[in-house]
């Protein structure tokens, strides 16, 4: 049985070789113009749709993902933010429990806000561009199927026209090419039917998945507004009572001025309250400064020069600018380079210019190019989320 089974895979991958053979002599062929090429100008339209609904589709998720990574880091800002109000509102200041519950559902209402988009918009994302590899891989396998059926159709044509006919020859040709066109037409039949169907969906999967991102965007921020309305009226009911407290203490220290002017009959005649001039105060420092420095040794009192070079530190090839990371990034893609707020990371050019997508930089952190000068660390990472430097 074992050498059965070696002798089928044997067998199968002489057969698999065989057929690449003849498909790349016959691409060779048709490029040299020595066989025609079965050409189909609406199926190549079809194509031409399909890769560039696939390359919008794949940018679209590259950014929708990039814009939650942005509403989780903009939520952990404002979950620092509150706490930061938290501790130093003080307790017996008004509306200390108000603030506490506000700042509880801004939280709350962050976390919702992300798990909805992810919800109703990241996963149909994800959905809608799995769909490609494999339709692409079906289309791949239609043009092989389609060098075959060439390769048949020429073949057959030649055993034909061959001066000294061979029936069999010819019979075995004709089935060979009538195998190889129901096998390319079956795929052919369901991508013709396919590719323009999907094409067209795009409208409507595009209608949805911004319909949703804005409709959750307005119920957000209408909510948020409502609570950072209620923390606004906190904040300036906190405003008036710290001014009338103010005005009563004034009111109280004047009272008790008052009080200790009326009974201080102390101060003999001529003697007075007042400081010392500080116009006096100075013009004794300044002589008793400008007699100093006079009895200084005139090596002290020259100005002291200092080494103005710096060490430069070796940059990467096509090395841009530096920025600074506002916030953290967590990277979604092998492509991309994670990172944290406060990290410098250098920026570098593309090694293809049409590889870079708007909004998008090519970079590597400067502590991991420091340590091993090496660009195999580099990614893109979304420029709103850094500062220039």
């Amino acid at each position: 049985m074992a050498e059965i089974g070696k002798g089928v895979t044997a067998g199968k991958l002489a057969s698999n070789v065989q057929k690449r053979l003849t498909r790349a002599q016959e691409k060779v062929m048709q490029k040299l113009g020595k066989a025609d090429e079965t050409k189909d100008a609406q199926f190549e339209e079809g194509v031409s749709n399909f890769n560039k609904q696939m390359a919008e589709g794949t940018k679209l998720q590259k950014d929708l993902r990039a814009y939650l990574a942005a509403v989780k880091a903009m939520h952990e800002s404002s979950r620092r933010l509150q706490e930061c109000l938290a501790d130093m509102y003080e307790p017996e200041w008004y509306g200390k429990e108000e603030v506490d519950s506000i700042a509880e559902d801004t939280d709350l209402l962050w976390i919702d806000f992300h798990q909805k988009l992810v919800d109703h918009a990241m996963l149909s994302m994800d959905t809608y561009i799995g769909q490609f590899p494999e339709i692409k891989a079906r289309i791949a396998k239609r043009d092989r199927k389609l060098v075959d059926f060439d390769s048949a159709r020429h073949h057959f044509a030649s055993v034909q026209k061959s001066k000294k006919k061979d029936e069999v020859k010819i019979a075995k040709a004709e089935e060979e090419l009538g195998r190889a066109q129901k096998v390319f037409e079956e795929i052919n039949v369901d991508l013709q039917e396919e590719l323009p169907a999907l094409f067209n969906s795009r409208v409507g999967f595009y209608v949805n998945t911004f319909q949703s991102v804005a409709g959750l965007s307005e119920k957000f921020h209408r909510e948020m507004g409502k609570l950072n309305q209620n923390l606004n009226e906190v904040m300036t009911k906190l405003e008036e009572q710290n001014k009338k407290a103010g005005k009563q203490g004034l009111k109280n220290a004047g009272s008790v001025k008052r009080d200790q002017d009326g009974a201080n009959h102390s101060l003999t005649p001529g003697e007075s309250s007042l400081p010392k001039s500080p116009s006096k105060e100075e013009k004794t420092g300044s002589e008793t400064a400008g007699a100093d420095s006079n009895s200084l040794p005139a090596a002290a009192a020259s100005p002291v020069t200092t080494n103005g070079s710096a060490e430069k530190t070796e940059m990467p090839p096509g090395f841009l600018f530096k920025v600074k990371a506002m916030h953290d990034y967590i990277a979604n893609d092998a492509d991309e380079l994670e990172m944290k707020a406060g990290e410098i990371v250098l920026v570098v050019a593309f090694d293809n210019p049409d590889e870079q997508d708007d909004g998008w930089l090519m970079g590597m952190l400067e502590s991991k190019w420091r340590q091993i000068k090496d660009q195999a660390h580099k990614g893109v990472f979304p420029e709103n989320f850094t500062q220039k430097l």
